[in-house]
């Protein structure tokens, strides 16, 4: 079990990405701290900033962003997103659709789309073990898209996830097609960078910089269309702050440059309208309880854990009340289920170790920087 100063240390880091679900990174990158725009290249990459000169528009763009924040991998998320999507792609006659993903993952989707077998995103769905991404309700998604707006494109403006599998084969992809010189080849080596000092230095501040300026890139050349984006509802906030609260998220930084163009929903809420999946029995301290499953979530991107599972103990909280508490919290926010005061909640987090540790959780009705929390307790198993 990990020390309970450092789970103070991992909650508040947790809270903020989904307690703080309107995610706001207001920055430029000059804008970044010292701590992080200081950080040295890795060491591996395959070229430095400097000499990857990707054209970037001088203009903002004067088309409309329809963002809409989520909860990863949610099909109840999803299904509205299609919707929204379809509604968009039909009616208004948009054909751009941001994503969550990588330069070169969206690349390949658009590669997918004018394909006529699934090989393609096989092959992506493989890459994304591990991640919230590798969801039968993410392929389902996409396969949808294909069949019901097949001439969608996608623009993939996150860091380079996945950089040494799928990033790696979309260079080979476009050398094998004589597109060594192209601005294709040129971004995808800028994302595959992104990609491996943000994972080499976990840093967070860095990525959201890099996303609000991957946005801008595609955004801006598009000559005043306007697109839909899907991200993580911790980036789409339009007064929000990154999940460290150290800058704008991606949606308040970009509405520093496009003004009223830039529109965001938060459907992150969707997701606790959630029934449980199943209902398990717990042991704890020798008793069995009723325990209501809520699902696994991707940490993907927070070092050293893999994902956390959610349970709510039924009719606990008097066998729990007195058990005293360390002082570390996680916000309601941080839930996929609604929170009511009174009740117990086991959290299971797994490490990219393998290894797994259990905490428990406890709503007392108590606030956390004007948040609604549940606090961690003592419990003896």
């Amino acid at each position: 079990m990990m020390k309970r100063r450092s789970i103070l240390t991992f909650a508040v880091a947790m809270i903020i990405i989904f307690a703080l679900t309107a995610c706001s990174n207001n920055m430029t990158q000059s804008d970044v701290s010292t701590s992080e725009s200081e950080i040295s290249a890795p060491k591996s990459v395959i070229s430095t900033p400097e000499s990857i000169e990707v054209p970037t528009p001088q203009s903002p763009s004067f088309g409309q962003s329809y963002l809409y924040g989520e909860m990863h991998g949610v099909e109840k998320i999803l299904d509205k997103e299609i919707e929204l999507w379809y509604e968009y792609y039909h009616n208004q006659g948009m054909r751009h659709l941001f994503i969550e993903s990588s330069y070169y993952t969206a690349e390949f989707l658009n590669l997918w789309m004018q394909s006529d077998n699934n090989e393609i995103l096989d092959t992506l769905y493989n890459d994304w073990a591990g991640t919230a991404s590798q969801n039968p309700n993410v392929r389902e998604f996409f396969e949808t898209i294909k069949s019901q707006c097949p001439e969608t494109i996608f623009h993939g403006t996150d860091v380079g996830h996945q950089y040494d599998t799928t990033g790696e084969r979309f260079l080979e992809y476009l050398r094998n097609n004589n597109l060594e010189d192209s601005e294709q080849y040129l971004i995808t080596k800028e994302a595959i960078y992104q990609g491996e000092l943000f994972y080499r230095n976990n840093a967070s501040v860095y990525r959201e910089n890099m996303m609000v300026e991957n946005y801008i890139r595609e955004f801006d050349k598009l000559d005043g269309e306007s697109v839909m984006g899907i991200y993580g509802s911790a980036h789409t906030g339009l007064e929000a702050m990154d999940f460290t609260n150290s800058v704008a998220c991606m949606a308040n930084q970009l509405k520093e440059r496009y003004g009223d163009n830039m529109h965001s929903e938060d459907l992150s809420g969707l997701a606790k309208e959630i029934e449980p999946i199943r209902v398990d029995a717990i042991q704890v301290g020798g008793k069995d309880y009723v325990a209501s499953y809520f699902g696994k979530h991707d940490m993907t991107g927070f070092k050293d854990y893999e994902c956390r599972e959610f349970w709510r103990l039924e009719n606990a909280y008097d066998d729990f009340m007195d058990n005293p508490k360390d002082g570390d919290v996680l916000p309601y926010n941080n839930y996929p289920m609604l929170i009511e005061t009174g009740q117990v909640f086991v959290i299971d987090y797994t490490k990219t170790d393998g290894s797994m540790m259990r905490i428990y959780y406890r709503s007392d009705g108590n606030e956390w920087q004007n948040l609604p929390t549940t606090e961690v307790i003592t419990v003896e198993e």
